[in-house]
């Protein structure tokens, strides 16, 4: 068998965390909780966000698209990595890997565009707060997120093909919970320093450029709001951006410490739990961060309650 695609190829084995098998129960009850909790919060904001005129802003459409791929993502990797943990059979087809390792490497690019979007949209919120409305309007927010949709998954396309069609010549363990372009890349039986090469640039491009523009961003906004005389007024416009600068901080810092270096340099299990806390931990965090913090998404889960209580007493 010379290709992954060969016909008589069955599939991968995802060896996930079976070489710790005293603590595979613990971690599916984790995991599952975790996901469980991940889906209702990120659910809760998306609804919210559709449901409650207050939030019909632009700062809560990016968040609910945030959401959207978060559930995505999690759904994308999660249930597999149950079914792996519990079940005896850890095989997933050759189509089942491509589509994972195209879903979640899309939505990886689509977030790291999405968060320097929020952070512009921040920037125009303290820094432009009487044009915010002109310059933020819808046509200019939908083409901002379908710009991040489509520049993620058009990387992932590329990436994708690129590292399924190398030849893997029968190697078919993946010491992985998930088909990801690291671990498959130390599968190949070819020489791919050229496709590490185009990973690193890729990653560059999608890690260190938008945290650059977010950088810059937040420069602005603290040189703005530092000029603001009044202490409650400098407190309302950090508390608007401190949320979002919690996420980039956990997001960004988590994959740069995971793509920002050569595969053959990989820890399996260090990169294992980078990879389960971007997978499961940050989609749960994002809501979580965004509803502690925020008033207005608090105010809109108590008119949504009071709604819904109001509609079972009449």
């Amino acid at each position: 068998m010379e290709r992954a695609n060969d016909s008589t190829f069955s599939g991968f084995t995802l060896l996930g965390f079976s070489n710790r098998p005293h603590l595979e129960t613990a971690l599916f009850v984790v995991i599952l909780i975790i996901y469980c909790l991940s889906f209702v919060g990120n659910g809760t904001i998306i609804l919210l966000s559709i449901v409650d005129a207050h939030l019909h802003t632009p700062m809560y459409f990016f968040l609910s698209n945030l959401s959207f791929m978060d559930l995505c993502l999690t759904t994308c990797t999660v249930p597999q990595t149950l079914a792996n943990i519990k079940g005896k059979d850890k095989t997933i087809t050759y189509g089942g890997c491509v589509t994972q390792l195209f879903i979640a490497l899309g939505l990886g690019g689509v977030e790291c565009v999405l968060l320097s979007v929020m952070a512009y949209d921040r920037y125009a919120a303290v820094c432009r707060p009487l044009r915010y409305m002109v310059n933020m309007h819808p046509q200019l927010c939908l083409q901002l997120v379908v710009t991040a949709w489509l520049t993620g998954f058009g990387n992932s396309i590329v990436h994708t093909a690129l590292t399924m069609t190398l030849p893997f010549c029968g190697k078919n363990q993946v010491d992985h919970f998930f088909c990801e372009v690291p671990v498959m890349l130390k599968l190949a039986c070819t020489n791919t320093s050229i496709n590490e090469a185009e990973l690193f640039a890729v990653s560059v491009f999608f890690l260190v450029v938008p945290l650059s523009l977010i950088l810059v961003s937040y420069g602005h906004i603290t040189h703005a709001v530092l000029k603001i005389k009044s202490a409650q007024g400098r407190r309302k416009a950090f508390g608007t951006c401190g949320s979002h600068l919690m996420v980039v901080i956990i997001f960004f810092g988590t994959l740069i410490s995971m793509y920002l270096q050569p595969p053959s340099s990989y820890s399996q299990d260090v990169n294992k739990s980078i990879a389960l806390f971007y997978t499961l931990v940050t989609p749960l965090l994002n809501p979580l961060i965004y509803t502690l913090r925020n008033k207005e998404v608090k105010g809109a889960l108590r008119r949504l309650v009071r709604r819904n209580r109001d509609l079972r007493q009449s």
